[in-house]
């Protein structure tokens, strides 16, 4: 296809070659992304693009673009995203995080209660230290649906641990159906809850979405 286009357009062998490399700076740029993209572990992949701001009109829009910007993980931030279930919460979180795999940035996320399972079952095969080296060294943790299940005494530790592990070194995306005056009874312990939130809050921008259920539009 490129001999044909080179032929039509009479380029000169170097522009032929120039276009090749084109061509595969392109590949290995997608399949960068597309690796990245299974290395974060988005339950669902989602777009800013398809995001609907009509549907929670609240929502500043100048604040989305502006963490969207990824400005806020280069300066090991946080963004603490609140609202009720089914106002797309998760949806801006996954988009934000694609925008940072676009620029080159690691990204994970979990559920909150799925990772505090894994971290539970990895103490049984020893990976426990690994998955928690993996969770400070990336730029960008999501977790997902933080408060909505029980945390055990071992959870509300594990909690703990990766918010002071990532505190100042990297950021965190955290949301949450639960007002933050609710957060501190997610750990069960009073003083581990005030040292979590301290430093979760303390380089934080939080955003409290408002509206009614995406779903439940559709379902009527």
């Amino acid at each position: 296809a490129r001999s044909e286009l080179a032929r039509e357009r009479g380029l000169s062998p170097v522009e032929f070659l120039a276009l090749l490399l084109d061509d595969e700076i392109e590949r290995r740029c997608n399949a960068r992304i597309a690796r990245m993209e299974k290395a974060a572990g988005f339950e669902r992949l989602r777009f800013l693009n398809q995001f609907d701001f009509a549907a929670i009109p609240t929502l500043d829009r100048s604040v989305v673009l502006e963490m969207a910007s990824c400005q806020f993980i280069e300066r090991k931030e946080n963004w603490l995203l609140v609202g009720p279930t089914g106002v797309g919460k998760s949806h801006l979180a996954t988009a934000v995080g694609y925008e940072g795999i676009k620029r080159d940035l690691r990204v994970l996320s979990y559920p909150t209660h799925r990772l505090l399972g894994e971290l539970h079952a990895s103490r049984a095969d020893g990976s426990l230290a690994g998955i928690m080296r993996k969770l400070a060294s990336c730029d960008l943790l999501i977790l997902d649906d933080f408060g909505l299940r029980p945390v055990n005494a071992q959870g509300s530790e594990d909690l703990y641990e990766i918010i002071q592990l990532r505190y100042e070194r990297g950021s965190i995306i955290l949301t949450s159906n639960r007002s933050p005056t609710e957060w501190g009874d997610v750990f069960g312990d009073a003083l581990l809850a005030s040292a979590a939130l301290d430093r979760l809050t303390h380089h934080a921008r939080i955003t409290v979405m408002t509206g009614e259920s995406y779903r439940q539009k559709s379902r009527r």
